[in-house]
């Protein structure tokens, strides 16, 4: 009798659980993480007893993220990796929480995404048009954006 009261609840919980949606928020945005990677990240020897890691994944940071209407890189203009300069005004700002971690609401529509650095502000992903960092939201969905902050890192 045991054996059909454990199999019974296991079934029912297994169905219970295929049944549940993860909740998500409403309305759409974008979401994700910010990274800061700096330093060789070249591969190389594994030293066993070293306590640092090599090839670190980067710790997550807090940032100002600037989102600014779809932006080509002819309208910016860019200095050792930053760009000092971006035609327009942002639509608005968001501080990430102290790990990097960020969500933010956004209207539909194709946006240009930079984080505020000291000497200006970096994106460092472009596409075939020559947007920078372009993301575009639609009616109730979440986008994910993961961004690492890589411009004083060695390749």
């Amino acid at each position: 009798m045991k054996k059909f009261t454990y199999s019974t609840f296991f079934i029912l919980f297994t169905l219970i659980l295929m049944y549940c949606k993860p909740m998500k928020p409403e309305g759409e945005g974008v979401t994700g993480t910010v990274t800061w990677l700096e330093g060789n990240q070249m591969p190389g020897i594994i030293d066993e007893d070293s306590e640092t890691e090599k090839n670190p994944k980067g710790v997550g940071v807090k940032r100002t993220l600037l989102i600014y209407p779809l932006t080509n890189v002819a309208d910016t203009k860019n200095e050792n990796g930053l760009f000092t300069s971006v035609s327009g005004t942002p639509v608005t700002t968001i501080e990430t929480e102290e790990d990097g971690s960020y969500q933010l609401q956004l209207a539909p529509g194709r946006y240009s995404v930079f984080t505020q650095e000291e000497n200006g502000l970096f994106a460092n992903i472009f596409d075939g048009d020559g947007y920078i960092q372009p993301i575009t939201i639609k009616e109730n969905e979440w986008n994910l954006l993961d961004i690492i902050i890589n411009y004083k890192a060695v390749f």
